[in-house]
């Protein structure tokens, strides 16, 4: 398993959508953390489930030895200056676990992760791996993640503060495979219909070809993503291309830069970061050519 390359997407994965440009309190911030959010029971019932408070990840791993470790990575929300919500990243190292011996019989491991003061609200939980064995050498895995924190409030603010926040689940094999959910071979296809995912698209990372690894992503992937060696880093606004977004902050006023910079550190690394482009990187950024290849009659035919 590549934890570095797994890792350099999931961080891609975790802060998608954590500030929307233009950067500051506004009406496109107004509503935030909209991927991958694991609220409290008693506020995603009261919402009649609009806000789930579980996320369930089902995939398909193969080898009649298959041992598989669990990883959770979320983001905890804390106060900042003004009210404004800032993150910190959390992880937990759920377990390694022997398929064949796991059964359908469900592992559970308790979350807790304490509050402090007015800053941050304390967060309780579980996370739950059972297996299925499908055939003499094919399983299905089940991993539940639970927010089981208590609740009385009536704000999604409030409930925000005590939820995991951007979730996703990372799954390494050793001994054995996964396998495609997205395009699983043929034989495969009816077990790998019935797994059923909840708020999460589990896909292959790695090397193309590679099958130990698995990100189950709160926002819909391909098997294999990778980031573009020309990005400079993280911009964080969903939906937007590099180049475009570097020009946009590049126009920003002194004042507004001031204005972002100001409450989040993250925002003010990126905007410093930004604005400190050679004129090389910035170039870079306007489209790559990749993936070329010579055609031959054969390959028109």
């Amino acid at each position: 398993m590549n934890r570095r390359q797994v890792d350099k997407i999931a961080q891609a994965v975790l802060y998608e959508g954590y500030v929307l440009y233009p950067y500051r309190p506004s009406v496109k911030n107004t509503v935030r953390w909209t991927f991958g959010g694991i609220y409290p029971r008693a506020w995603s019932e009261a919402q009649a489930g609009a806000d789930a408070w579980e996320m369930r990840t089902e995939c398909l791993v193969t080898g009649a030895e298959a041992r598989v470790g669990v990883w959770v990575k979320f983001l905890q929300l804390r106060t900042g200056l003004e009210a404004w919500q800032e993150a910190e990243e959390r992880e937990i190292a759920v377990g390694e676990f022997r398929l064949a011996e796991l059964g359908n019989d469900k592992r559970r491991v308790e979350v807790e992760f304490p509050g402090e003061q007015a800053q941050r609200r304390q967060i309780n939980g579980a996370v739950e791996v059972s297996a299925l064995l499908v055939n003499e050498n094919l399983f299905r895995l089940s991993v539940r993640i639970l927010n089981e924190t208590e609740f009385a409030g009536i704000s999604r603010d409030e409930a925000l503060m005590r939820s995991l926040v951007s979730t996703h689940t990372v799954l390494g094999v050793e001994e054995g495979e996964f396998v495609s959910m997205i395009n699983p071979p043929e034989e495969l296809r009816a077990a790998a219909a019935e797994c059923k995912n909840m708020g999460a698209w589990p896909v292959l990372v790695g090397e193309a070809g590679q099958r130990d690894t698995m990100l189950s992503s709160p926002i819909i992937l391909y098997d294999y993503p990778e980031i573009a060696a020309q990005s400079p880093g993280d911009l964080f606004d969903a939906t937007e291309i590099d180049e475009i977004l570097t020009l946009r902050i590049l126009t920003l006023t002194d004042e507004e830069r001031a204005a972002g910079a100001s409450r989040d550190p993250r925002v003010a690394e990126m905007l410093s970061r930004t604005e400190a482009l050679a004129r090389q990187q910035l170039m870079g950024l306007h489209g790559t050519m990749r993936g070329m290849r010579h055609l031959t009659e054969e390959s028109h035919g």
